[in-house]
């Protein structure tokens, strides 16, 4: 399994043609959807579909998108996973609730994470609560098409604050750095870079992409440049000799100073960067 993937593709269910060109596409996960991007009358054909190309998927590589609780694809959804071992988790839309977590988590191998996506006022207000649900949620998200609508809200600028508080919620539960929503404009990859850029200035890391084009943006978005590694690196050895020599503030030649609260970022970049 990928420890810190950068970069999700999502792929309709019924679009088998396209499962094994997704797999190839250098994406860290492919995102098997079965919920927004399936007609109601293809749901059936789309499990189906799905159900069996998973059973040969690269283990830790592969999510699958259900349908949300209430829906009546739900449960026929977690039925058809519920042996797919090689599957990195079950992606659940529009959850507003830890006992809705509880509840899918119960019906699923105890081997079996899930990721929550965050689309609606109620999931926002609940969004501590669902990230620390259970220790097999793997991470939460926001699903902001979705938010937009129930909010009645548009732009960057009216889902700031619903950026932040799943980035800190997603930190209080012990989870890791939230990725970024899909940006639904293909050909703007511009504005995809810049997107990118306001949400890992938020702590966000990764993002979920819509079009294979997108990837390599993301991915340079979020990975660190060679220097950003370097520097971290300088920092990180610099502080440890500091310490090791009894200090607990370090100076650097550039004139920085450097101490324990600047290291854990430090490390992040270094880690990402491998």
């Amino acid at each position: 399994m990928i420890a810190t993937p950068l970069t999700w593709l999502y792929v309709p269910g019924d679009r088998p043609d396209r499962f094994d060109k997704a797999a190839a596409s250098g994406a860290d996960v492919v995102i098997l959807d079965l919920e927004d991007a399936v007609a109601p009358a293809r749901k059936d054909e789309a499990r189906a579909a799905v159900r069996d190309w998973v059973a040969s998927a690269r283990t830790g590589s592969v999510e699958v998108r259900v349908n949300a609780a209430g829906t009546q694809w739900h449960a026929a959804d977690l039925a058809a996973l519920v042996d797919r071992p090689a599957l990195r988790s079950v992606r659940l839309p529009k959850v507003e609730s830890a006992a809705e977590v509880t509840a899918v988590l119960d019906s699923l191998p105890v081997s079996m994470l899930v990721s929550c996506l965050l689309e609606t006022a109620r999931g926002i207000e609940a969004a501590f609560e669902i990230a620390s649900a259970h220790e097999r949620v793997e991470s939460i998200a926001l699903g902001e098409a979705d938010l937009a609508s129930d909010l009645g809200a548009s732009g960057d600028a009216a889902l700031a604050w619903s950026r932040s508080r799943v980035v800190v919620a997603a930190r209080a539960a012990g989870r890791p750095p939230p990725a970024m929503s899909v940006y639904a404009h293909v050909h703007d990859l511009d504005g995809l870079a810049e997107s990118c850029r306001i949400g890992r200035a938020l702590g966000f890391v990764g993002r979920a992409a819509i079009h294979p084009t997108q990837l390599p943006v993301i991915d340079a978005a979020f990975r660190p440049s060679a220097a950003e590694a370097a520097d971290a690196a300088a920092l990180i050895a610099a502080f440890d000799d500091g310490v090791a020599a009894g200090r607990g503030v370090v100076v650097l030649p550039d004139g920085r100073m450097v101490d324990a609260a600047m290291i854990g970022h430090a490390r992040r970049i270094v880690a990402l960067a491998g």
